[in-house]
Parts: structure tokens; C-alpha cells; sequence
């Protein structure tokens, strides 16, 4: 049985309508939601940048669905604040809420002035953050000198059990470099050979807990428009690594995709008026062995999106309720304290 949950698009929607799609998400059978969190959103056409963190204390609040979002700490986002985040969302909504920790895009953090660093380093102060935060879930007082800096901070409102941090990745390399860390992976829709290179870095690296998969999707009852929609809200999303990671603002990736033609979008986004393709896709992501797949409908519109997928794509699934989104057994830092650095305060190397 596979959970089939609906990613919600800061991007691209005002967090009110967000707010009334998700809820009428759960309505129609969708089991699960996640979001993205953004200051900047990928094109013009889109438009909107709503706060992810203000928003996800009224959706967990309206309705039952369990969340996950994808944050990017070190740059933006102090660690500590996202720990204080997690903690507060946790304790509020035992086992509903998980986040997955990335090391960013420059469009969103290039807004602090510092240097973008090259991903090597940005792999590496993301390790450092997940240490800051998995510490301070735990209750302990940190201090940390490092890519980041961490003065005697501690998090007074826990919740009962951690939850889980997730390591997304698009790239073998990055799967198994986060898999030491991980609860799960979650990953985006890339061609079936790549999806099992990314699986299998994940898993031969040690790498345990749920594997999760975002599915960029467009419907539309008239296939030429289902592929204009897309053309128009996606063709900026269509570049692979590092492009994507490095331009730094809207108005990079819209100059970037001038020259995307509408037939160019197939690659990036699952595109048919028939349902029963769609769900025949989304088998194919269950069968390669995902546990969890999110459906973006990149149009704008959702809610004709969730009630055609409600009626005739979900039924034709096996579709479950996730587990409690709660740390798997948290391991430790990327190094050993050393005994001088206890008791508390924990300094983390």
C-alpha cells in the first residue's frame, strides 16, 4: 500500500487557496501533503512566495493529513531556528510532521549577501545543521564553531518523539553522501534508471526509512492546454544540476528557459488529459519501490486537479495513511564527542 499525498506550491498559489486546496485534498482521499518553502518563486508567471512555516500551523490545524516540508538551513535559516520550528510543529502534531533538509538554491539564499558556496561546501554545512538540529531535539544546550556558529542554544518546547529529518536528493552522489544521517529519502520524477541509481546510492550507503518521490504532473480534460499549463508554469524547472542550484534570481531562470518549446516539458513533467495514464505513472513510481508519491499539479488550478484525481486516479491505487513521521533510532554526529566536551553544554565537532 502506498501513501499518495499532495505537494503544496508556494511558488505558485496565494497561501489562502493553498490553505482551502489542501483541506479539500484530504477530502477527496488524498492521505498525506507536503510543501515547498520558498522566498522566491522559479518564474514571473508565478507569483507568489507565501511563508511556508506560518502556513503549515494552519494546515496541520484544519485538517488531519500529516506534512512535510523541504527547508534549506545554514544560510537563509539559522539551524537553530529550524530546530525551533520542527520542535514547535512536533509537539503541536505528534508524528504528522517531517522535514526534508537540503543544502538550497541560490535564488532563495542569495538574499543574506554571504558568498553561494560550491556544493561541496554546502553538502557539508548542511551535515554540520543536522547535527545542531538533531542535537537540539534532543534537549541538549549547543554550541558550535564551524560553517555555522552555534552559541549555548537550546530548544525548551520538545516534542515526545523526534521527528523525522528526510535527505532529499536528485543525484546518486548526493544520496549516498546523506544516507549516514537520514530517516528516509525523498527524491523528484527523473527517467526510471536514474530514479534506481539514486535508490540504490541511498540503500548501499546504509541508508534507511521511507523512500519518498515528488511527481510533477499537469491534467487538463484538453490535452493541448494540459501541456500549455505546464509549458507555462514549468518550462523554468527543467534544468538539471547545477544550473538549477546556481542561478539567483527570477528573472535568471525566466531569461534561462526563453527558449524551452512546450514539447521540451515531457522530461520534467508527467503531461496527459487521460487519467488512467496518470495513474499508471504513478504505479510505476510504486513498483520501483517508492513509498510515499506526491502529486504537483504545476497548473495553477487545483482543485479541478483534485477532484478528477480523487474520482478516477486514487481509486485505482492501493492508497494507505503514512506511519508516524518520527526519527528512526537518531544517530549521532558525523563525530564522536570528545570527553572534554561533555557534560553539557554538547559542543558538536
Amino acid at each position: 500500500m502506498t501513501v499518495i499525498g499532495f505537494h503544496n506550491s508556494h511558488e505558485q498559489v496565494h497561501p489562502s487557496d493553498l490553505l482551502r486546496a489542501v483541506q479539500h485534498a484530504e477530502q477527496v482521499g488524498f492521505t498525506a501533503a507536503m510543501c515547498s518553502d520558498h522566498l522566491e518563486p522559479w518564474n514571473e508567471r508565478q507569483g507568489h512566495s507565501g511563508f511556508a512555516w506560518s502556513w503549515l500551523g494552519a494546515a496541520l490545524a484544519t485538517t488531519g493529513l500529516p506534512f512535510g516540508a523541504v527547508n534549506a538551513p545554514g544560510q537563509r535559516y539559522h539551524p537553530v531556528i529550524v530546530a525551533q520550528a520542527i520542535a514547535t510543529l512536533g509537539s503541536m502534531f505528534p508524528g504528522r510532521f517531517w522535514v526534508a533538509l537540503g543544502s538550497g538554491e541560490a535564488m532563495n539564499e542569495h538574499v543574506t549577501g554571504h558568498v553561494w558556496p560550491n556544493k561541496e561546501l554546502r553538502d557539508a554545512r548542511l551535515r554540520e545543521c543536522v547535527d545542531v538540529i538533531r542535537a537540539l531535539l534532543a534537549g541538549e544546550e549547543v554550541s558550535h564553531e564551524g560553517l555555522v556558529t552555534v552559541d549555548r542554544a537550546r530548544i525548551w518546547t520538545l516534542p515526545e518523539q523526534q521527528p523525522a529529518l528526510i535527505a532529499p536528493a536528485v543525484t546518486a552522489r548526493t544520496a549516498a553522501r546523506h544516507a549516514e544521517w537520514a530517516d528516509g529519502l525523498v527524491t523528484i520524477n527523473q527517467p526510471h534508471d536514474t530514479l534506481r541509481e539514486v535508490i540504490d546510492a541511498y540503500r548501499g550507503a546504509g541508508g534507511r526509512g521511507t523512500l519518498t518521490i515528488q511527481v510533477h504532473v499537469s491534467w487538463d480534460p484538453d490535452p493541448d492546454r494540459a501541456l500549455a499549463l505546464a509549458h507555462d508554469q514549468w518550462r523554468s524547472n527543467v534544468f538539471p544540476p547545477p544550473l538549477c542550484w546556481d542561478l539567483d534570481t527570477t528573472r535568471a531562470f525566466d531569461q534561462a528557459s526563453t527558449h524551452v518549446r512546450p514539447e521540451d516539458m515531457h522530461d520534467a513533467v508527467r503531461i496527459s488529459s487521460d487519467l488512467a495514464q496518470h495513474a499508471a505513472w504513478i504505479q510505476e513510481y510504486v513498483d520501483l519501490g517508492f513509498d510515499q508519491v506526491y502529486l504537483h499539479h504545476v497548473p495553477k488550478d487545483q482543485i479541478p486537479f483534485l477532484d478528477a484525481f480523487g474520482e478516477h486516479v486514487l481509486p485505482q491505487l492501493d492508497v494507505t495513511s503514512p506511519a508516524p513521521a518520527v526519527a528512526i533510532d537518531p544517530p549521532g554526529p558525523a563525530e564522536p564527542l570528545r570527553p572534554e566536551q561533555t557534560p553539557q553544554p554538547a559542543v558538536l565537532p
